[in-house]
């Protein structure tokens, strides 16, 4: 299962994540919609990064995942904050929170991650739910574009003690993205070698922007890259925010 032996190095292979500048793409949205949210969901939050982010804005922050080993890494680094974020077990397609929030991020393509298009329609659905009138979702995802052109790439990913090659392959028909990781993590002198297989499925942007609609959802942007402006046609990552109507009282 992807992320059982990659959740202990994940930070240290991802330090280059421009978390900082994600969020503040989310509050120029957040801004630009004159919105001022209290409660937040990280969902697919892996090991609690932007949850911890959010939770020093001052908001209170429920993160989602549904790797028990990712967010065993986020609930130790999270253990000394004061007010931490809590963290639970869940797959998106089954989002089911005790009481609707504000707002619901997804950073880093976790959208991608669900590889049947029926599931994503269904956590769109939840995540409506799950959302307090007036309440966002904001996510973004590897466009079509970006995981057609990883076909027959290889990259390595290395520090001291961890060392991670990955191979990606594209099938045009069913429209997902393998990665192959091979990851060998340094225990003592010697080296532990396992293996992770991960998928992401090509969604474009016009079915999206439709199954958020039929989920409900109004006001849906599509944005290029970390800017409040339209994705060109070949751009490599493309954020949608979808709002719930102000009048819309559905329970969770």
């Amino acid at each position: 299962m992807a992320y059982e032996a990659l959740a202990g190095a994940y930070d240290r292979l991802t330090n280059d994540v421009p978390y900082e500048d994600i969020l503040a793409f989310y509050k120029a949205i957040l801004m630009d919609r004159a919105l001022s949210p209290k409660t937040a969901v990280d969902l697919a939050c892996g090991t609690g990064s932007m949850a911890v982010l959010l939770a020093r804005e001052g908001l209170s922050v429920l993160g989602v995942d549904r790797s028990e080993e990712m967010l065993t890494q986020a609930v130790e680094k999270t253990a000394e904050m004061d007010a931490p974020p809590y963290f639970v077990c869940q797959r998106m397609e089954r989002l089911l929170l005790p009481t609707p929030v504000d707002l619901v991020v997804c950073c880093l393509d976790g959208v991608n991650y669900v590889t049947e298009p029926a599931a994503l329609r269904e956590a769109f659905a939840r995540v409506y739910r799950a959302l307090n009138p007036d309440g966002l979702f904001i996510f973004d995802v590897n466009s079509e574009a970006k995981l057609r052109g990883l076909d027959g790439q290889m990259f390595l990913d290395e520090d001291d003690e961890v060392f991670c090659l990955w191979r990606a392959s594209f099938d045009g028909q069913t429209r997902i993205c393998t990665y192959g990781m091979d990851i060998f993590q340094k225990q003592g002198k010697l080296w532990q070698r396992d293996r992770e297989e991960h998928q992401e499925y090509a969604y474009r942007t016009d079915e999206l922007r439709q199954w958020l609609s039929e989920a409900g959802f109004a006001q849906i942007g599509v944005y290029a890259d970390r800017k409040l402006e339209p994705p060109a046609p070949e751009e490599q990552r493309v954020f949608f925010a979808a709002q719930k109507d102000k009048t819309d009282r559905k329970e969770n």
